[in-house]
């Protein structure tokens, strides 16, 4: 196992542990203590964990994984609600798509659209997102808008008064969420207030709003608020998804589509 590889399965775990010792991660990676050791304190160095006497714990209470280590999680599930997500779309719609892993997988379930591949443009997309304007930018049939803003480090996304000022003068047919949270009470929720912030105005500029989510989000709290469930048309999940849940979703007025 690669470095990299072995610090993306470190990550994981203790995301969904909160809490790893240096013999219980090295039995899990089936490699030495010795080089766990070094692993932990490695990305202790950038902030990536906090080390503790003989482990580490997650850095701090809002947590979260920089976008190039989450790319490999539930990638399945992903990849199956990005591409229900894309169908979803008309050709000549204007889009505004998220950053997150899930919506950088609808950017290229779109690019791959045969319908989408002529006509000027076969669609408009609008991104604070700078890893999916790269990958669509090379689409000559994509008309590509991006926000501007400060980059934000942690997910590639351009946020502030410069963003904001941007989708302020924009009307889009449909915003695609990438979330960390969604719940029928506390609504679609992101880690950041400033992230948040702008995934907001992109569901008012829209006429309506997909959530591209997987299970594991659902019934979930996150710090920042970004829509009530009432603003979310439709919900995109797989079909882990307990019937109770998507009994709430559809009470709120949420349709539920699992794949």
């Amino acid at each position: 196992m690669s470095r990299d590889a072995r610090w993306k399965a470190l990550l994981e775990l203790l995301v969904e542990r909160g809490r790893l010792d240096v013999e219980e991660a090295a039995a899990a990676l089936e490699v030495s203590a010795a080089t766990i050791r070094r692993d932990f304190d490695q990305l202790a160095e950038q902030q990536m964990l906090v080390r503790t006497r003989g482990g580490a714990v997650v850095h701090g209470v809002s947590y979260e994984l920089p976008l190039r280590y989450k790319t490999a999680r539930r990638a399945p599930e992903k990849q199956r609600i990005a591409k229900a997500v894309a169908e979803l779309v008309a050709p000549g719609e204007a889009v505004g798509l998220t950053g997150g892993t899930t919506t950088t997988e609808v950017a290229r379930a779109l690019a791959v659209r045969g319908d989408l591949t002529s006509a000027t443009p076969a669609l408009t997309v609008v991104t604070n997102a700078l890893n999916i304007a790269n990958e669509l930018a090379v689409r000559p049939q994509f008309k590509i808008v991006v926000t501007g803003g400060v980059a934000r480090a942690q997910s590639y996304e351009l946020i502030g008064p410069l963003t904001d000022g941007v989708l302020a003068q924009v009307t889009l047919d449909v915003a695609v969420l990438g979330v960390v949270a969604f719940d029928v009470t506390h609504g679609a929720a992101a880690h950041d207030e400033a992230e948040a912030a702008v995934n907001r105005l992109l569901c008012e500029r829209a006429e309506r709003v997909v959530v591209a989510a997987d299970s594991s989000k659902l019934g979930r709290r996150a710090f920042a608020r970004i829509c009530p469930a009432e603003s979310v048309d439709t919900l995109v999940t797989d079909t882990a998804v307990d019937d109770g849940t998507v009994r709430r979703f559809e009470d709120a007025g949420v349709a539920v589509i699992a794949v």
